[in-house]
């Protein structure tokens, strides 16, 4: 019994009544009917209830006023008395108008007027038979004790009776309702469960009624939109939850009892079953979706019964190999069933057959997830081994593997890594079968004889190759457990990698992998032992490492460098992190040393010969010589790095050279620290002692021979150490000439000094010019910018200066050349000759300066027009105060600007001024050029200056009287 019960608004322990009276329609209706839904009922009603139990008898609807009248007379009665009432009234109508129109057209307007009327009620009598009918037919239905012996001739019977159509509005309305109700009350209200003949029902009744699937379907959304109308307009919850419980429990009872069905289909199916299960799917009304997932589900649990028992079998304590055969037959059960299932998927009546055929998948199972992905990978391998237990793999076996896989879920990796794990051990087994019988031995082809049985087993010939490495690999490691390989050991590896088929390059990895990890060991071992530790019996044990592995020397070599070099890295880090020079040269001087002792044995024992290694390198050597040809071999610290003998036989075996740190660090970083210990042998141990000196307490030449295997460590090359050596003389020199030359004045007594500080320091006599004419320059060029700013330098001294071949450009910056010839044209207008060179001003000096021509031109245009205004303002300022001779240099200045750029006449306010002017510039004795320029411009006529030169005396007589008298 459901514990939820629904209540309606009404009783709810009683049933609903089969069909609830209608409200009558109006014959103009048009809108569709609305239906009202049953009372559902309680969920506590019983299956025996619904059975048995009947609603009690609907009310009968009543008749009214035109209707009682429609439904006494038959179709044909009605159409008689229609005709009658009709003709009638325009009998009537027109014997009215005769009688009281007393003409014809009254009369005729008589007939009209009642025949509309009569029209009026004869379609009112007509348009009621449909209404009539449907309420006959309502209380036809009402006195049926059970509504579902309706039958479809009853319905007609009715029509009939009354003359209408099924289609007509109101009768049909009432047919909807009918099969609404009887819908509505077949459905289990509440949480009840279906009983599986309510589609049956509800078909039937739709088929008694004749009401097409469109007009059911219509009234199975009214009853839907009701419900929801309802849940809006009221907001019952209940009521929602109960239409979704029907819903539910009608797609539940659908379900189990597909469901049922199921359970008779095993893993034997065939085409009858299956189109058994489509008709019962059909009948349950249940869905595609629904079905075919039932269907998988099915198919899933036969499946997990299948690998469940396998499981169960291969997992027993007491397994033994019928477990396990017996594991691999539920395995092929379960891949049998699988067939079929594609099969019947292909199948081309596929569409008569129950939805879900296709390949098996556990999704959604008990084996669905990763806590069940180990058992399903067990039960992979043992098909895998079961597979290869006659020593191939068959065609047929390699596709239920395929299979397999798929039902399982495995990845293709997770899979390939099964079966690769099984494989490699069946191959490993026949290979050593092959091996130890001599058949791989004698084999013609034995690249051949190992790709057949690759083939056989499906296996991949890469990882085949692979695992002949790691059987090689492991033969190797077996000899070398003593330390060494002895000649039996190295034809037993040969013969192996013949067989195997293993190629040279891998060889030669595998040794370097097993045999040298073994010699780096050793290596290291020998290189933590020290300075003081490679003893005898270091060097004996790396010598038998070195040879007894049969390493080759470039492989032993690179191994040593390898760990070599790491110790130098160490050595230079600390170098670097020192606080001072010396501290720092020290450090290197640890890493020489280490070198020497060390290292340089080491190579010795790995190539089994002493080592004669030279002062020199044989690269530097040639490239030293090299540079010789250049003059560098006058430096004296590029000397000393190549002592004679007697100072390297004192100071014994130098070091080797073939570990070095060339590609370790770049080459700025390798230059660097070979100048710190340059700069070390040149400066010697310094110490401070108190007051801020420094005392010198050793400077030895051997520090050269050190620096010189400083290099080889580094591995620069001779041009690199030449490199260094000049610059660092370079700087030496410049750092002293630079003192020597503090003024810029070179003497002869400089120059002698110069030359013993060239000799002192080695350098080739064309640098040293270099670094002199350099200094001296820049020391003038500070010289001549100071005298160009002052205006202490003029165009002459320019030119003497460009004479004496001083690049000018390079000490004079652009803005001072361009601010000279400012100057200079400046002082050409100012010097009262009148002169105006235009080849001097516009080519020859901006061609001594170095500016742009143009540039100048405007210079010059700006400066004139600027001084030429000036000048006739100075000149009779001059007048006033009687300076004759400073207004002829004045007016010698104006015309001078005025030849540079000509200018018009020149206007003043009072012209006795300018007639003044004209007559002392005439008495200066001027060319007759320049006077008759000055006429144009002071803007004196012919005439006025006739005059002015008969009487010039006299009127400046007169004039300086006057202004004597003013003052």
């Amino acid at each position: 019994m459901n514990t939820f019960t629904l209540t309606p608004s009404s009783s709810s322990h009683t049933h609903r009544p089969f069909l609830l009276p209608s409200p009558l329609l109006n014959p103009t209706l048009t809108q569709r009917r609305r239906f009202r839904l049953p009372y559902p009922r309680c969920s506590s009603t019983s299956d025996q209830d619904r059975a048995t139990s009947l609603p009690p008898p609907r009310a009968p609807k009543e008749l009214k006023g035109i209707e009682i009248l429609v439904d006494k007379l038959s179709p044909p009665a009605r159409l008689a008395t229609s005709a009658v009432v009709l003709a009638g009234a325009v009998a009537a109508g027109y014997g009215l108008g005769s009688r009281f129109g007393g003409c014809r057209n009254a009369a005729i307007g008589g007939a009209v007027a009642l025949g509309v009327a009569g029209g009026a009620a004869t379609y009112a009598l007509n348009a009621a038979a449909p209404q009539v009918a449907a309420v006959n037919l309502h209380n036809y239905v009402a006195e049926f004790d059970d509504p579902a012996k309706l039958k479809k001739e009853d319905i007609e019977s009715i029509a009939n009776k009354y003359g209408v159509n099924k289609q007509d509005e109101a009768f049909k309305a009432e047919i909807s309702d009918i099969y609404a109700e009887f819908v509505s009350s077949v459905l289990p209200p509440g949480g009840e469960e279906l009983r599986g003949d309510e589609v049956d029902k509800i078909a039937n009744f739709k088929n008694s009624l004749g009401i097409d699937d469109p007009d059911a379907a219509a009234m199975h959304m009214e009853i839907g939109r009701r419900f929801f109308r309802q849940r809006l307009e009221v907001g019952d919850r209940e009521a929602d939850i109960e239409q979704r419980r029907v819903e539910v429990a009608i797609r539940d009872n659908a379900q189990r009892l597909y469901a049922s069905k199921l359970k008779s289909v095993g893993r034997d199916i065939d085409e009858g079953q299956l189109v058994r299960l489509r008709e019962a799917q059909h009948l349950c009304r249940l869905s595609d979706e629904l079905a075919e997932n039932l269907f998988k589900e099915h198919a899933r649990k036969l499946a997990e019964q299948n690998i469940s028992a396998a499981l169960v079998m291969l997992k027993s304590r007491t397994r033994a190999v019928p477990g396990v055969n017996q594991a691999v037959e539920e395995l092929n059960s379960l891949l049998a069933f699988n067939n079929s299932l594609i099969s019947f998927k292909n199948h081309p009546d596929v569409d008569r057959f129950a939805h879900g055929v296709g390949p098996i998948s556990l999704g959604g199972g008990e084996y669905d997830g990763d806590r069940k992905i180990e058992d399903l990978k067990l039960l992979y391998r043992a098909y895998v081994s079961d597979s290869l237990s006659g020593g191939r793999m068959e065609d047929h076996k390699l596709a239920a593997l395929n299979q397999l896989r798929n039902i399982f879920g495995l990845g293709k990796r997770e899979a390939e890594v099964v079966s690769l794990d099984v494989t490699s051990k069946i191959y490993r087994k026949r290979l050593g079968q092959a091996v130890s019988g001599g058949e791989l031995e004698l084999a013609d082809s034995k690249a051949k004889f190992l790709q057949n049985l690759c083939d056989e087993l499906h296996f991949d010939p890469q990882k085949a190759s692979e695992l002949h490495e790691e059987i090689y690999r492991q033969k190797l490691q077996c000899c070398v457990a003593d330390g060494e390989l002895s000649e039996e050991d190295v034809a037993a590896l040969l013969r192996l990698r013949v067989m195997l088929c293993i190629p040279q390059q891998t060889v030669e990895a595998v040794h370097s992998d097993i045999c040298g990890s073994l010699f780096e060991k050793v290596v290291k071992e020998a290189i933590a032992s020290g300075v003081d530790g490679y003893d005898a019996g270091i060097k004996e044990s790396v010598r038998k490492s070195a040879h007894g592995l049969r390493l080759t020397r470039k492989t032993a070599m690179s191994i040593a460098s390898k760990a070599v070099r790491k110790i130098y890295i160490n050595y230079i880090k600390r170098a670097r992190a020192a606080g001072n020079r010396t501290e720092s040269a020290k450090e290197l001087k640890k890493m020489i040393a280490f070198n020497t002792l060390v290292v340089t044995e080491l190579v010795e024992d790995i190539k089994g010969e002493p080592t004669d290694v030279s002062t020199e390198d044989p690269v530097k050597e040639e490239e030293l010589a090299q540079t010789a040809d250049e003059d560098w071999d006058s430096l004296q610290t590029l000397q000393k790095i190549r002592p004679d003998k007697e100072l390297v036989a004192k100071l014994g075996k130098t070091g080797q050279t073939e570990i070095t740190l060339k590609d370790d660090l770049p080459e700025r970083d390798r230059t660097d620290l070979y100048k710190t210990y340059l700069l070390f042998c040149l400066t010697g141990e310094v110490k401070r002692v108190p007051f801020g000196a420094q005392i010198t307490t050793k400077k030895d030449d051997s520090e050269y021979v050190l620096l010189n295997q400083l290099g080889g460590i580094l591995g620069l090359s001779g041009k690199e150490i030449v490199e260094v050596h000049r610059s660092l003389a370079e700087q030496a020199f410049r750092q002293q000439a630079e003192v020597i030359l503090a003024d810029g004045q070179l003497t002869k007594a400089r120059v002698e000094q110069l030359n013993n500080l060239q000799k002192q320091v080695g350098l080739p006599q064309e640098y040293a010019q270099k670094i002199i004419k350099s200094i001296t320059t820049t020391k003038m060029a500070a010289a001549i910018e100071t005298a160009v700013t002052q205006g202490r330098l003029n165009i002459k001294q320019i030119r003497e200066l460009k004479e004496s071949n001083v690049d000018l450009d390079s000490m004079i910056s652009g803005s001072l050349r361009e601010m000279l010839f400012k100057k200079t044209v400046h002082n050409i207008f100012s010097s009262g000759t009148g002169e105006f060179d235009e080849e001097e001003v516009y080519e020859k000096i901006p061609a001594d300066l170095n500016i742009n021509k143009e540039k100048a031109r405007g210079v010059v245009s700006e400066l004139a027009r600027s001084k030429l205004s000036n000048a006739l303002i100075q000149a009779v300022a001059l007048l006033r105060v009687r300076n004759h001779q400073g207004v002829v240099s004045s007016l010698n200045d104006l015309l001078a600007c005025d030849k540079a750029v000509p200018s018009q006449q020149l206007s003043w306010e009072v012209s006795e001024e300018l007639a003044d002017l004209y007559t002392i510039y005439l008495k200066s004795d001027p060319t007759p050029a320049k006077l008759s320029r000055l006429q144009y411009l002071l803007g004196i006529n012919d005439s006025t200056a006739s005059a002015l030169r008969e009487r010039g005396d006299r009127l400046l007589n007169n004039t300086a009287e006057e202004e004597e008298f003013v003052f």
